[in-house]
């Protein structure tokens, strides 16, 4: 199986499978000499962890990350990083019976048809538990890009038909971190959390909608054509498993607008420059302006239902398939650390990128 390495300079490359002993992922192309910090990594993790609130899968693991290498009395020495997360409350005899059917909207029959084999177990390398290496690695991309300054918060901000209409610059991220649906709005945030138990408690799922927001990001980082900053974030959040859009600054909205009130029109202030508007959400030319980054992230309901549901076996008979396994009712609150990690990753490969560029060693 090949394409499991992400970025160009601050590169990752992850392996392990659901229900597999571990989970791993090194980390190649992180300078020496930056300060590793123990407990923002594990509370990186811990926001990201199966079992954490009753909206979550009931899946337990502390998934606590081990150093093995690329760090040395508390700095990267620049070599090849590589962390390891054990699986410790794996159940494969769950997926005995989707071993032989295709579940409805996983991919299971893709998966087969691409590599001739595949792993039932929770999906082996299709499940989201892969998500855990990416914000390991996030993590690390986040205390590189500590000396910038650059703040990235994330929060869920529609589940199903409940939504904020909270300004980007209105989201309050300490109360997200205090509430188990992650919603940076107070007003919202218990309809979302009465919505996804009710969900879960029919045996369904629901779909939800998170709105990142990246302040202090200098301008000048990204690079034009093939690697826009805002294309290469949109790789990133199309990556992170049951993500079906991507919206960057006005997003769709903008084929209903006309140019003059779509412009962002620059001023000049005591701070520097700075645009009116942001309807380019932070990106000119795949460039960034100075202005916060802003874009949103659509998630279909997980796929693996607590009831039961029509489907065909390997044969092509038709069968019953029960919802078995532990799963979330709705991805959007644990995607939230997933989303601001693979964002952290990409601005650390867009810094390196101008680092070198400018000759800076």
């Amino acid at each position: 199986m090949s394409a499991n390495t992400f970025n160009r300079f601050f590169r990752i490359t992850t392996a392990g499978e659901s229900h597999g002993p571990a989970m791993g992922v090194i980390i190649d192309g992180c300078p020496p000499g930056v300060p590793v910090d123990p407990d923002f990594l594990l509370q990186e993790m811990r926001r990201r962890r199966p079992g954490q609130s009753a909206l979550t899968t009931a899946r337990d693991e502390r998934d606590e990350v081990r150093i093995l290498s690329g760090v040395h009395q508390g700095m990267t020495t620049g070599a090849p990083i590589l962390l390891v997360t054990h699986n410790e409350d794996a159940r494969p005899a769950d997926y005995m019976e989707a071993a032989m059917a295709y579940r409805p909207s996983h991919a299971d029959y893709t998966y087969e048809q691409k590599y001739g084999i595949r792993d039932p177990r929770g999906g082996g390398r299709s499940s989201a538990r892969e998500t855990l290496n990416w914000v390991a690695a996030g993590a690390f991309a986040k205390m590189l890009l500590r000396p910038l300054a650059i703040e990235i918060h994330a929060g869920v901000t529609g589940v199903g038909p409940v939504e904020s209409h909270l300004e980007p610059d209105q989201l309050d991220w300490d109360f997200a971190e205090t509430h188990p649906v992650r919603c940076p709005d107070p007003a919202v945030a218990a309809d979302m959390e009465r919505l996804i138990r009710a969900v879960r408690d029919t045996g369904d799922t629901v779909g939800g909608r998170i709105t990142c927001v990246i302040t202090g990001c200098p301008p000048g980082l990204g690079d034009p054509v093939f690697h826009k900053l805002h294309a290469d974030l949109g790789h990133a959040m199309l990556t992170i498993n049951a993500c079906k859009g991507f919206a960057f600054g006005s997003g769709f909205a903008a084929a209903r607008m006309q140019g003059s009130r779509h412009n962002d029109v620059w001023v000049s202030g005591d701070d520097g420059l700075h645009t009116v508007t942001n309807h380019s959400g932070g990106i000119q030319g795949g460039i960034a302006n100075g202005m916060p980054i802003v874009f949103q992230v659509a998630f279909k309901p997980v796929s693996t239902l607590m009831t039961d549901q029509q489907t065909v076996n390997t044969e092509g008979e038709r069968v019953t398939l029960s919802g078995k396994g532990r799963h979330d009712p709705c991805v959007a609150p644990r995607a939230v650390p997933v989303v601001e990690a693979m964002a952290a990753l990409v601005l650390a490969d867009h810094w390196l990128s101008q680092r070198a560029y400018h000759g800076v060693t």
